[in-house]
């Protein structure tokens, strides 16, 4: 008897089997064509839970006939790392090729990161990660040079129906143990997670026994999950943005509700923290000058102690940030000076300011009447003469 989840069993073993990614999976697609020239090349994937990442690796491993290792970088550590180039140097002797997955890469701190590059550069292990977190943010530019970053979608209700009924028909129910409303309530509560489908499903198969799988009988295998949260979704932009209002309005309960139900759906501590960093000078500023540091300090202290002790840290700083003074000073500034820097961007630059490392450029007058003294008040002022009257702290 299979014991395996039933997400595990009906996990498709060919690239045509795959139900939703046709911008990656469709003919003459990057990975259409990497199966079909049985040519794996290192990718990250980048997508919300349950859009086939780690369903993807195992099927290009399988039809480019390669072997498939797989860790996930929340147990795994550079021990591993060495056991699998042990293994890809096997292989290569062989004539066959090492696909290592990373399962949450994003998990993998630099140095571990740093510890695939030259296997990778080399050409030894082919990697490819799974992240749902920005990529261009956790994962290090050395090894996200070397790989090709492919974006998953969330699977859409549609495919999410698609994919039910495939499962249904392979485990034998018919329309009557599974009626299509059903199917329509299992698509609606997965949230674009094929996984959340499949085991709400099964899940929902063992309560029902013999009788109909109800809607009823879904909702109740369905209970446990979280009010959706996608974090590519419109609610997730809806949730984030009410946060930053709500600090900026000076709410500190609101801000706090936000918060905490950001951190009760899965979301990154680090997204939060990476906001409010900005937040302190975007919408404190000189305000609060000290707000920035204690941001910078919550982001390394999340970074540091992670899950859930961290969590002390984001509602302390944010009910700061909430409470603080606001000052727009430094943003409108912002503003006003690259518009200035966009309108006369060649301007000269004032002799008595440029650096004069030779004694030519002294004698041509650069540098001339420099001191260098605190508050120096230059002949002429620090701004080109068509600048003179720019006042950017309106």
């Amino acid at each position: 008897m299979d014991l395996r989840p039933l997400a595990d069993r009906m996990r498709p073993q060919k690239l045509a089997d795959v139900v939703g990614q046709e911008h990656l999976t469709g003919p003459g697609k990057v990975l259409h064509e990497l199966v079909a020239k049985k040519q794996p090349a290192s990718l990250v994937f980048w997508g919300p839970p349950g859009s086939g990442k780690t369903t993807l690796a195992r099927i290009i491993a399988n039809e480019t006939g390669a072997e498939f290792v797989e860790l996930s970088a929340v147990t795994a550590g550079k021990a591993d790392v060495k056991k699998v180039v042990e293994l890809a140097t096997q292989n290569q002797r062989l004539g066959l090729q090492t696909i290592l997955f990373v399962d949450e890469i994003h998990r993998f701190n630099k140095a571990q990161q740093d510890a695939f590059l030259p296997h990778v550069e080399s050409g030894l292990i082919t990697l490819i990660g799974a992240t749902t977190e920005n990529p261009s943010f956790e994962v290090i530019n050395p090894l996200l040079s070397r790989s090709r970053v492919l974006v998953l979608e969330p699977l859409d209700k549609a495919s999410i129906i698609k994919i039910i009924k495939k499962v249904a028909k392979a485990e034998k129910l018919s329309a009557q143990k599974l009626p299509a409303k059903s199917v329509d309530l299992l698509a609606e509560l997965a949230g674009g997670d094929a996984r959340v489908a499949l085991g709400n499903l099964e899940l929902a198969e063992q309560l029902a026994g013999d009788k109909t799988i109800t809607t009823a009988i879904i909702e109740q295998a369905a209970q446990t999950k979280v009010p959706g949260y996608d974090k590519k979704g419109e609610n997730h932009y809806n949730v984030i943005s009410a946060f930053i209002k709500s600090m900026r309005g000076s709410d500190a309960n609101a801000a706090l509700y936000y918060l905490a139900r950001m951190l009760q759906a899965g979301e990154d501590p680090k997204f939060i923290a990476r906001r409010m960093v900005i937040f302190a000078s975007e919408d404190i500023g000189l305000a609060a000058p000290a707000a920035l540091n204690l941001a910078v300090s919550t982001f390394l202290a999340v970074e540091r102690i992670g899950l859930p002790e961290c969590e002390y840290n984001l509602f302390h700083c944010a009910t700061i940030l909430a409470k603080t003074k606001k000052s727009r000073e430094i943003a409108g500034a912002m503003v006003r000076a690259k518009r200035a820097a966009s309108d006369y961007p060649d301007l000269p630059v004032p002799l008595a300011l440029r650096n004069a490392p030779t004694k030519l450029m002294k004698d041509l007058g650069y540098g001339k009447n420099y001191k260098w003294q605190a508050n120096f008040k230059a002949k002429g002022g620090f701004l080109p003469p068509e600048l003179k009257d720019l006042n950017l702290f309106e």
